[in-house]
């Protein structure tokens, strides 16, 4: 993967070309961003890019030690020279022997216990055609259904084992691993190793919530932030990839909030009405009473979860333009027509502070959502909450 395959993110592109081309490069980094904003993509980009730096000469330094001679420079090769070199060939397909990768797995039978090496052709293949997919994408990519992914003890001991070999081709080692929330305590097994790893050893954690991320390891990391994307950045990304239209990619730009997997989650059902299921809802809490809210909760639960997060993510964005109309007011939005005229509705049927408690209540129900609630539960709980937070406004949501 090259750089110039990562979405947006040129401010983080340059920083990290400097990094390596000015000697600041340290053993071991944190790429800490949000879902969908690239934190893997541009791991394997960076990861790649270093694997494949032509080996020093003797009296030149190596990337994380001192100069040998003060006039001695290191040579490096810029993102589109690399391209260029046989090292960079093997490191695209994920086949150079240098680049290692750690990443959460499942036993494939009672009993197993299972390393990131035993799925490396999965992952190659998950890589290729999902590279801004997030872990729950990739656990059902290896069949996990509803089973835990775990990076275990035996992971930790495979990379002790791996990153103490000698490089054998490239200069350096590189370990992105992917996840690392999901190391439990056995991730102390690493501790020594990232503080005092070999030479010419880096290690690239690839991270969305750092809070989750044992602190003795993050004390050990430098943190790359990675931003999420802007809307006109997805918006670009969904029509030159995904041969979106623009209307459509505006759109599903504004509602996914930098988030390009979401962005393509959201382009699959492009044709969903989500406005029309959402009327129905906010007729049926408002003035159908409890045979319609039912019937209502029957019918979303058929959605599945993914159909079911969207619904809700689209509700919030049209929300989130019915305060932003309040503000700035509607001829200073890009917005279609019927997405105006729904926000408008709403902004009748809701004060400010109503609108930010809905918000509130989708967020929380998206959460859990994608814990695996009970639909029919969940859709029936927020059904009620939304009464009671709008419950004097009643207008009715006509075509």
């Amino acid at each position: 993967m090259q750089f110039k395959d990562v979405i947006g993110q040129s401010a983080t592109k340059q920083h990290l070309v400097e990094m390596v081309e000015q000697n600041r490069l340290s053993h071991a980094l944190l790429f800490l961003g949000r879902e969908g904003s690239g934190t893997l993509p541009l791991a394997l980009a960076f990861a790649q890019y270093v694997v494949s730096q032509p080996v020093a000469s003797p009296e030149v330094a190596d990337l994380f030690g001192g100069f040998t001679a003060l006039e001695s420079k290191p040579s490096f090769l810029t993102p589109e020279q690399v391209v260029g070199e046989s090292a960079f060939q093997r490191a695209e397909q994920l086949i150079h022997p240098d680049l290692h990768f750690s990443y959460p797995v499942i036993p494939r039978k009672s009993g197993d216990k299972p390393v990131s090496t035993d799925y490396i052709s999965e992952w190659r293949e998950f890589i290729t055609q999902f590279p801004y997919g997030n872990v729950y994408d990739w656990l059902q990519f290896i069949g996990a259904e509803n089973k835990q992914g775990n990076i275990t003890a035996d992971e930790c001991n495979d990379i002790i084992r791996k990153l103490s070999l000698k490089s054998f081709e490239s200069e350096y080692k590189v370990l992105v691993l992917w996840m690392p929330e999901y190391l439990g305590k056995e991730g102390n097994k690493l501790l020594k190793l990232i503080e005092e790893p070999p030479p010419n050893t880096l290690f690239i954690l690839v991270a969305e919530n750092d809070e989750q991320i044992l602190p003795t390891i993050l004390s050990r990391c430098q943190l790359v932030k990675i931003p999420s994307l802007e809307n006109n950045e997805v918006e670009q990304a969904l029509v030159e990839r995904a041969q979106a239209s623009v209307e459509t990619a505006r759109q599903i730009a504004g509602i996914s909030e930098g988030n390009y997997r979401e962005a393509l989650q959201l382009l699959q059902h492009s044709d969903e009405d989500w406005q029309s299921l959402l009327r129905d809802w906010l007729n049926a809490t408002l003035k159908g009473g409890p045979l319609a809210q039912v019937k209502f909760t029957e019918e979303v639960s058929k959605l599945g979860r993914e159909k079911q997060k969207q619904f809700l993510r689209y509700f919030n964005h049209l929300l989130e333009l019915s305060v932003r109309i309040k503000v700035l007011g509607a001829g200073q939005l890009m917005m279609g027509d019927n997405e105006r005229d729904f926000a408008l509705r709403l902004n009748k049927i809701a004060s400010v502070s109503q609108q930010q408690a809905i918000i509130e209540e989708l967020d929380r129900a998206a959460y859990y959502i994608e814990r695996n609630a009970n639909a029919k539960m969940l859709f029936q709980a927020l059904t009620i909450k939304l009464y009671h937070i709008i419950q004097n406004k009643t207008l009715i949501l006509n075509n």
